[in-house]
């Protein structure tokens, strides 16, 4: 048995001990273990990996997983456990470590630690081709990012399964789309598709919409009436919005998970249905639970699996593949052709910071594209829109969670360039976006900014520890930010002080 371990004495097997021809097999760049008390631990680092992170091997040893690589997109703490629970190795996963570093990993559960205790997981990391491929068109999304590509893999993954699904996400970020794309990828595919939107329906009314009623079972009951769980029977049924649903509709809900039959209101008996439900939800359904909003052990028996939809500020590099896509829809709609974005307004769409997400995207690219009568779109043409978006109130800071609130973070980011400024403004005086009273004083200048590491900090915390939003906030490139921590010599461990 070799050793690959947080301390002296304990021994766990690793890949590197197999041998294939006489010769050792690399060791893997990641060797992790499930450790009593619910975190993934650091048992070996190599020293490739740990040049990439600017980081010793031997100062990672012992560490949490999710504490040196926080900023990991997909968190590498869900391929581990998912990799634990397929008891099957993850290929071909793309891996966002931090910054622009793009990794591709595969997963693989190497078995137990040598007191038989804990599960080891190692992960073996190579550089994604330089020239990305193709992006990405699945399930009616788009994108190239390891965010995306996550959603695609979860979403494969999950659709054979009957078990219940909840997606969460922000508004506009497609939660629709991923519930669609889990009932095409199922055996069900051939079974209808309901969807029903809780908060679009009156408290009095949805429990009729979803289980139906008799005639007569209320005034205005003129006949008998399917609800959506008769009509979804054989297929999957997809509840957005749940976080909204009446605490009694939700005690029925618990019963069709309990025993697979639903009762009409106003029937005398019960009517069995084979359904799989898909939810989803713009709210921490846990933050409801807590508040005693939503039943507990609804919530258990919905969140079996969980897809997490990310909001387009964390994956701006997705716009570009997404201005394509919705200038190819649009061209087939208006019979007309625009071809391209010039690369000043793309610059200026990835510095916003989209609080209504994709859609948000769609509808300003409509817009834009109806205004439009040449081939080519630029940055003026989104001129008006950029006015309108600073008479909302800027971006606030949530002091109290001491995170940013993108609820109403509706202007610029940050100072756009000079020369997009000129060519966007023209005459007319587009106001400089104030993220915070952080940086109020800031106004647009030539002048290089100067950042305390106060500020900085502040901004990491607004940013939940994610460094390119954090910059967003801050109102540089993350390049910028990264050469102000190195000068200001901030580590990590500092900003999470």
């Amino acid at each position: 048995m070799g050793q690959g371990n947080s301390n002296q004495d304990e021994k766990v097997w690793l890949p590197s001990e197999v041998r294939h021809g006489g010769l050792p097999v690399k060791a893997p760049d990641l060797v992790v273990a499930w450790r009593p008390g619910g975190k993934w631990q650091v048992l070996s680092l190599s020293a490739a990996l740990g040049t990439l992170l600017k980081l010793s091997p031997e100062d990672a040893r012992g560490r949490v997983l999710d504490s040196l690589f926080g900023e990991a997109v997909p968190p590498l703490q869900d391929l581990a456990r998912d990799a634990v629970e397929r008891d099957l190795a993850l290929d071909d996963v793309r891996v966002r470590l931090g910054g622009s570093v793009v990794l591709v990993a595969e997963v693989v559960p190497t078995g137990l630690t040598g007191d038989l205790r804990s599960r080891v997981v190692t992960f073996n990391f190579t550089r994604a081709p330089a020239a990305e491929e193709e992006p990405l068109a699945r399930f009616g999304m788009v994108g190239l990012s390891p965010a995306i590509r996550e959603v695609f893999r979860k979403i494969s993954l999950y659709a054979p399964t009957d078990a219940a699904v909840v997606i969460t996400g922000e508004t506009g970020t497609g939660k629709e789309l991923v519930a669609r794309g889990l009932h095409d990828q199922s055996l069900r595919n051939d079974g209808p598709y309901v969807a029903v939107n809780c908060s679009a329906i009156s408290e009095e009314l949805l429990e009729s919409e979803l289980f139906g009623h008799e005639k007569g079972a209320f005034t205005g009951a003129l006949r008998s009436h399917r609800g959506r769980f008769e009509r979804a029977d054989g297929g999957t049924l997809f509840l957005d919005e749940i976080g909204d649903m009446p605490l009694h509709t939700q005690a029925k809900l618990l019963r069709v998970f309990e025993a697979g039959v639903i009762e009409r209101v106003g029937a005398e008996g019960e009517t069995r249905i084979d359904v799989r439900i898909v939810a989803a939800t713009n709210l921490p359904l846990e933050k409801a639970v807590g508040q005693g909003r939503f039943r507990a052990d609804l919530y258990h028996r919905l969140s079996v699996l969980r897809i997490h939809l990310p909001p387009l500020r964390e994956r701006t590099e997705d716009i570009p593949a997404l201005v394509g896509h919705f200038l190819r829809l649009f061209s087939r709609k208006y019979q007309r052709r625009i071809h391209r974005l010039t690369p000043e307004a793309v610059e200026l769409l990835q510095s916003y910071l989209w609080p209504g997400n994709v859609r948000e995207l769609r509808n300003v690219l409509e817009r834009v594209f109806v205004e439009t009568q040449s081939e080519v779109i630029g940055a003026r043409a989104f001129r008006e829109w950029i006015r309108e978006r600073h008479e909302f109130e800027p971006g606030h800071w949530d002091r109290s969670g001491s995170r940013f609130s993108p609820g109403s973070a509706v202007v610029m980011p940050y100072p756009l360039p000079v020369r997009q400024q000129n060519s966007v403004v023209e005459q007319d005086q587009v106001l400089d976006a104030e993220y915070s009273p952080v940086h109020a004083r800031h106004r647009r200048s030539t002048a290089p900014l100067h950042l305390s590491p106060e500020e900085i900090r502040r901004a990491v915390h607004a940013a939940a520890g994610n460094l390119a939003a954090a910059a967003r906030l801050l109102g540089v490139h993350r390049a910028s930010l990264y050469r102000y921590l190195k000068k200001l010599g901030l580590s990590r461990t500092d900003l999470k002080g």
